[in-house]
């Protein structure tokens, strides 16, 4: 049941309060004095108080102060005989959440009680999704046991108390942005913005002022200003992807931005300050592209004060199966499936796979396959490559771990043909270049079984 606590000197009011809101379902408790009051508060713990701001011993609105500071989200309607802006406005700052005038209008009230509630439900959900959102982004949530990935972890936990610049590299579909996230939501300033721009994907024009913001009647298009993400970021975190697709003009002035902290909008003259955290990350070797003229070297060692590398997913085979487990979780609660099975043979066959996408290809292939599955297992059908010719082989008759005589690998690649031709032997005669007499004598040798027609 919910419950309200009402603080008002006159017992009168307060208890013809009780059982206007008795009749609506809520749980009351009363109190005559600011002291009474916050004990109440305290050991009745209310969803919402209705509080007299004239009382016999303390001021309503120092009671409201205090209800604040012991619990920060109190939803605390203000009621008063003296309706003066004052008292209004010091209230509001006060924190509270609604002023009411007394004598108070029964419909005024229940409209204002059932907006509180409806705030405070959404403050709990937001709240529950921003720690549902930083507990996605912990460090525990990237997945990886092999000596590579741990020192990713070592890194990310070095510098995310920091306010360091930092630089990601590794082949696309590595978690470039997922460590970003991690640095980000593991850090004191993880109720800051994380803001997201993609280098590659803007014109270097419109990339400027994606970034400072502009003013009106800079360009064509601008009809009104703006704010650039730098000035939107506050003390948060700007994730700069695919850094080294940035032009020389746009470089010297990133370059300018993170040596002074400070910058102007597109078409502005006004210096505007910033304070935002810049993790830049790009699939291409910077180094290089400074050995070759394309990226200011100055700039380079500013962004990569440190340098984190991700390494490709072949190149840390053994974290394969902890990351299907892990993304078929998530894949699972996406899609509202239950399907969690990998057989061992499947497993092995998604360990070898070359997953030159890395960690994206393997999660959109686990997707298809949980789509695909008919119940609880995934199997090799469901998946979205195509086996090499030279896999299947190894997989149908030339098992590599296995030494076997010539004749076994005959009567297994005979077999082959011959399920491939869905037992045609005139078809398999033709594939295997033989004559009709020399397949039919072989079968019968072999014993092969299955549907053989003519």
């Amino acid at each position: 049941m919910t419950r309200i606590l009402v603080i008002e000197d006159d017992s009168l009011v307060s208890r013809t309060i009780a059982t206007h809101l008795r009749k609506r379902g809520y749980e009351l408790k009363l109190a005559e004095t600011g002291e009474e009051g916050l004990k109440l508060f305290r050991d009745f713990q209310p969803d919402l108080t209705l509080l007299d701001v004239k009382l016999p011993d303390i001021n309503g609105l120092e009671v409201l102060k205090q209800i604040r500071q012991t619990s920060k989200n109190a939803a605390v309607v203000v009621m008063t005989a003296f309706d003066d802006m004052k008292t209004t406005v010091e209230a509001i700052k006060a924190g509270a959440f609604e002023y009411l005038v007394k004598p108070l209008d029964y419909l005024e009230l229940d409209l204002t009680i059932d907006k509180a509630f409806q705030l405070k439900a959404l403050e709990e959900k937001v709240s529950y999704l921003i720690e549902e959102r930083q507990k996605e982004y912990q460090i525990d949530n990237i997945i990886g046991r092999s000596p590579q990935m741990r020192e990713v972890f070592k890194m990310i936990g070095s510098v995310a108390n920091t306010r360091t610049n930092v630089l990601i590299q590794g082949e696309s579909g590595t978690g470039k942005e997922l460590v970003a996230k991690a640095i980000h939501y593991n850090s004191p300033f993880r109720d800051e913005p994380f803001i997201v721009i993609n280098c590659s994907a803007i014109s270097d024009t419109l990339l400027e002022s994606e970034l400072f913001g502009h003013v009106k009647g800079a360009f064509t298009d601008a009809v009104s200003e703006t704010r650039g993400k730098f000035e939107i970021a506050g003390k948060g975190t700007l994730f700069l992807d695919e850094i080294g697709d940035i032009s020389p003009n746009l470089q010297s002035k990133l370059l300018r931005v993170i040596e002074t902290r400070d910058f102007m909008k597109v078409g502005g003259e006004k210096i505007l300050k910033t304070e935002a955290r810049i993790i830049a990350a790009t699939n291409q070797n910077l180094k290089e592209l400074v050995s070759q003229g394309k990226f200011r070297e100055d700039l380079y060692y500013r962004l990569k004060v440190v340098e984190i590398t991700l390494p490709p997913l072949r190149d840390r085979r053994e974290d394969i199966p902890e990351l299907v487990a892990y993304l078929l979780e998530k894949i699972n609660r996406e899609l509202k499936k239950n399907v969690r099975k990998v057989p061992p043979e499947v497993m092995e066959y998604l360990v070898n796979q070359p997953w030159k996408g890395n960690v994206r290809e393997l999660e959109n292939a686990l997707t298809r396959a949980v789509i695909l599955a008919k119940g609880d297992v995934i199997l090799k059908e469901h998946l979205p490559f195509e086996p090499s010719a030279q896999t299947q082989a190894q997989d149908r008759f030339l098992n590599p771990r296995e030494l076997v005589p010539l004749w076994e690998i005959e009567k297994r690649y005979i077999q082959y043909v011959l399920e491939a031709t869905r037992g045609s032997k005139t078809r398999a005669c033709q594939i295997l270049e033989i004559s009709r007499p020399t397949l039919d004598k072989k079968i019968k040798d072999y014993d092969l079984k299955g549907e053989i027609s003519e």
